[in-house]
C-alpha cells in the first residue's frame, strides 16, 4: 500500500471486483482525506456501487508533497485521482469517469442524461473561485444567482436528489462543490447560501445523511487550507479588504507560516442546516 487506506467498503471475498481509488491526502498532515473535488466525486460514485455490492472499494491517500517511492515508480508525476481496476490504472479524470460508466459493474446506472442539470453544475465552481479572490458583491451576487437556479430546479422537480429520488453522478459532482462553497466561502469572504433557498438546503440535508458523502468529505480545515495554498501559489497573499488591519496582519503571519507548517486541528465538518426541514413534505428521513 502506498499510503494510508482510509476507507473500505463492499466485500473482500473475491465475489466482486476490487476497485482501488487513489486520492490526494491532506496538505496539512499528508494522511487524512484532502480537498480535491474530483477525488471526492469519484469516491462517492464508487462508494455507492460498493454499497450495492457490485464492487469492493479500497481508497488510498497519497501525500503528493512526499509521494512514496512505489507511487513515483508506477505513476511518475501524475496527480490523483487514480483508479486501479484489475491492475489497469486510469489516470485522467475524463477517462476515470468513462471507466466507471462503462466498465465498473453497476456504474452505468449512476450516469443519467439530463442536459438541464449538467448545464447548471458546469460553471458553478468557476464562480466560487472568482468569489474567493476577494469580497466583491457583484461576484457574490453571480454565485447566489447560480445557486438560486439550482434551488428553483429542485423546488420544481420536488425530488430528493437532482434527477430523482436516487443519487446519480450529478449529485456526486454537485455536493462536494456545495460543501466548498459553504466552508471556503464563509471563511474567506463571509459568503453564505441564503436560507431562502429552502429546496437547496433540503437537498443538502439529505446528502448529509448519506455515508457516500460523509465518508468522502474532507474536514473543514483541509478545504480551507486547499484554497490558502492556491492563493499563495497563484497571486501571493490575497486578503479580503473588509478585514481589519490587525486581522490582516494576523492572516498574513498565518499564511506565511503555512508555507512551512500548518497546525493540524481536530477535524470539524460543517453539516448544520439553518432551516427546519420538518416543515416540508420532502423531509423524509
Amino acid at each position: 500500500m502506498m499510503s494510508d487506506e482510509i476507507a473500505e467498503n463492499g466485500t473482500a471475498n473475491g465475489d466482486v471486483p476490487e476497485i482501488e481509488l487513489i486520492i490526494k491526502a491532506s496538505t496539512i498532515d499528508g494522511r487524512r482525506k484532502g480537498a480535491c473535488l474530483f477525488c471526492q466525486e469519484y469516491f462517492m460514485d464508487l462508494y455507492l456501487l460498493a454499497e450495492l455490492k457490485t464492487i469492493s472499494l479500497k481508497v488510498t491517500t497519497v501525500d503528493m508533497q512526499k509521494p512514496p517511492p512505489d507511487f513515483r515508480t508506477n505513476f511518475e508525476a501524475t496527480h490523483p485521482p487514480i483508479l486501479i481496476d484489475n491492475g489497469l490504472a486510469i489516470l485522467e479524470n475524463e477517462k476515470i469517469e468513462r471507466h466507471i460508466m462503462k466498465s465498473v459493474p453497476g456504474g452505468h446506472n449512476l450516469f443519467v442524461q439530463d442536459k438541464e442539470v449538467a448545464s447548471l453544475i458546469e460553471n458553478l465552481y468557476s464562480k466560487l473561485k472568482l468569489v474567493l479572490v476577494r469580497k466583491d458583491e457583484q461576484k457574490s451576487a453571480s454565485l447566489r444567482a447560480h445557486l438560486q437556479r439550482i434551488d428553483a430546479l429542485l423546488e420544481r422537480r420536488g425530488t430528493r436528489f437532482l434527477t430523482g429520488d436516487t443519487m446519480c453522478c450529478f449529485d456526486c459532482e454537485l455536493m462536494p462543490r456545495l460543501q466548498h462553497i459553504r466552508v471556503a466561502g464563509k471563511y474567506f469572504v463571509d459568503f453564505e447560501i441564503p436560507t431562502s433557498f429552502r429546496a437547496l438546503w433540503r437537498y443538502m440535508y439529505h446528502m448529509y445523511q448519506l455515508d457516500a458523502f460523509t465518508q468522502s468529505c474532507p474536514a473543514d480545515q483541509d478545504i480551507i487550507n486547499h484554497y490558502k495554498l492556491q492563493q499563495l501559489s497563484t497571486k501571493g497573499l490575497i486578503l479580503s479588504p473588509t478585514l481589519t488591519r490587525q486581522r490582516k496582519e494576523d492572516a498574513a503571519t498565518t499564511a506565511l507560516k503555512m508555507k512551512k507548517h500548518e497546525e493540524l486541528e481536530t477535524p470539524t465538518f460543517t453539516t448544520s442546516i439553518p432551516i427546519d426541514v420538518n416543515d416540508s413534505n420532502n423531509s423524509e428521513q
